[in-house]
């Protein structure tokens, strides 16, 4: 089956934008970690099917766009979640062929076209998802040619989730690939100093709701808001992060804050 070559490269958090070819990082990126096996996340999210199949590594400290990430979502066949594996860069549906795409980033679907735009219209009423995460990267311009990463995270949480979409498309030779995307909104106060926009946290008290298959007069468009600053910590990143070759623990440590950065 041919596969979208979606950018890994492209701006997480921002517009979708040109695809770019090199691998090593020169624009602000999207990517993010997750510290938890497949067990893990289970126990965490309560999850109901058989995982014993489900091939993934048990951690990941660079993971970016086109690569095949675990997400949930309410089962369709049986009561409760399920946790499966898709891609991250959404293929709507109604795609003919993958070439349509190229040039595109489906990697984020923004909170305020959420129900315009024909590509995140029907997932957003009727498959939603949480993407699990430990933490996630963004780059502060600091001038034309540098560009410090940080990571940020939720305090007293290793594990939290990401409001995400998915679709299924079904390419010319019958197969399925299963794609998602995160959903992104305004930065809050400890972001923006970084980036004008940041990815929808969600509290663990919503999850059954974005997860609801059913289709609704008044679908949850209100949890897609700014995560309390309070409640989140920012430190700098290993700069060795931009490349994608690059994964481990190290990752997560970068030199000192400096006063590059104004922190609320």
């Amino acid at each position: 089956m041919q596969h979208l070559s979606l950018c890994p490269h492209a701006d997480c958090w921002a517009e979708p934008m040109q695809a770019r070819d090199s691998e090593i990082i020169h624009t602000m990126c999207g990517r993010y970690i997750r510290k938890s096996d497949k067990q893990r996340i289970a126990e965490a999210f309560h999850i109901r099917n058989d995982i014993s199949t489900l091939a993934m590594p048990p951690d990941d400290y660079n993971i970016a766009p086109s690569t095949f990430q675990p997400v949930i979502r309410e089962s369709k066949d049986e009561a409760g979640r399920e946790l499966v594996m898709m891609r991250w860069g959404l293929i709507p549906f109604f795609t003919k062929q993958l070439s349509d795409l190229k040039g595109m980033s489906t990697i984020n679907a923004r909170a305020e076209t959420i129900l315009s735009s024909p590509t995140w219209r029907e997932p957003f009423q009727k498959r939603r998802c949480l993407v699990p995460v430990s933490g996630f990267y963004e780059w502060h311009k600091i001038d034309a040619k540098t560009r410090k990463p940080y990571v940020f995270t939720v305090a007293d949480s290793s594990l939290f989730a990401f409001a995400g979409l998915w679709d299924a498309w079904k390419d010319p030779g019958g197969g399925w690939l299963q794609s998602f995307s995160i959903v992104t909104t305004e930065a809050n106060e400890l972001m923006s100093s970084i980036h004008t926009r940041m990815p929808v946290i969600l509290h663990n008290r919503d999850y059954d709701r974005w997860l609801a298959r059913d289709v609704t007069e008044q679908p949850p468009i209100d949890l897609l808001r700014p995560f309390e600053s309070d409640e989140m910590e920012m430190e700098p990143a290993n700069q060795a992060v931009g490349n994608v070759r690059n994964n481990g623990p190290e990752m997560l440590i970068g030199e000192p804050l400096v006063n590059t950065v104004s922190r609320p």
